[in-house]
């Protein structure tokens, strides 16, 4: 089983013809409400690559909650250790331009009241996958990684957006997740001195002993892996949308591994899962399902 312990958001979506400069204006035409944050996309991306999921989170009491988790629900995903809070439900406000490329600005809310509690009271152990990112407080996000650990689970963070990591989480995980730019956050926070993302994979791997995956974009990813370098391209599209491009990835890295799958296999899919999404707007409702991704990766 995966359990995803982290954020649930809406996406408030604009479409522009490019992503504004400080201090500018753009008009669009509309927008678009849709359910979104990484905790909910990580779980959704797992529960439609196969896995058997929960998603440990907090929402508001108020009519985005449902709209949320209405994606979550409708795939299966357990969310019975969903708390509800007095705050508004978590809200991304999504910008994509049109050659794809996006910012996001995340506004907690609700995900500030998430506990490490909601974790522990679930019955899980060796054989589970536990799958965190940081969009909750990162005191409660750390001590649920501790959890986690001391119960045997494999733990797989995903380190964005990026902060300080402090030693004693890192040594916990089983898989980091980074792209380039919070590869190099979290290394030189961890007093790490790297010249490159690639460099910081490497250093972050031989510091702390996790698998380390460093996301290159259309480049694809690199992971350091039990000692060893692992490359693996990304197949060429044409991208629409890269909003949670990398959700999809980490979300079919955790299922392929729960799974049962080598590393290098896991990390294939990840990478077709998270370029597939690209070809569709939208996040959630660009997430791949398993049969898609097995279909791509056979001729890829």
């Amino acid at each position: 089983m995966i359990i995803v312990f982290g954020s649930v958001a809406l996406d408030l979506v604009t479409n522009v013809s490019r992503i504004p400069s400080p201090g500018e204006s753009l008009v669009c035409p509309a927008y678009s409400l849709v359910p979104g944050s990484k905790g909910g996309n990580q779980a959704l991306a797992a529960a439609r690559s196969g896995a058997r999921v929960a998603h440990v989170a907090t929402a508001g009491r108020d009519e985005h909650a449902e709209l949320a988790t209405a994606l979550l629900r409708a795939e299966g995903v357990d969310l019975s250790h969903l708390a509800r809070s007095d705050r508004a439900t978590g809200l991304c406000l999504v910008t994509v331009a049109a050659d794809g490329e996006n910012t996001v600005i995340a506004a907690s809310g609700a995900n500030l009241d998430t506990r490490a509690a909601q974790l522990e009271a679930l019955a899980f152990g060796a054989g589970d996958t536990v799958v965190f990112q940081m969009e909750v407080t990162l005191p409660e996000n750390f001590a649920a990684v501790a959890s986690a650990r001391r119960r045997g689970a494999r733990v797989v963070l995903n380190a964005a957006p990026a902060q300080h990591v402090p030693a004693e989480v890192l040594r916990a995980l089983d898989v980091l997740v980074v792209n380039e730019h919070e590869a190099m956050i979290v290394a030189e926070a961890a007093g790490l001195s790297v010249g490159a993302p690639t460099d910081a994979a490497e250093a972050l791997h031989r510091a702390y002993g996790c698998s380390t995956i460093v996301t290159l974009g259309a480049l694809g990813a690199q992971a350091w892996h039990r000692g060893a370098l692992l490359e693996v391209a990304a197949p060429r599209i044409t991208p629409v949308d890269t909003t949670g491009a990398g959700d999809s990835f980490v979300g079919a890295l955790a299922a392929a591994l729960d799974g049962g799958s080598d590393f290098p296999t896991a990390m294939r899919r990840a990478i077709v899962a998270g370029s597939l999404a690209c070809t569709r707007p939208g996040a959630q409702t660009a997430i791949p399902r398993l049969a898609d991704i097995l279909s791509f990766s056979a001729d890829f």
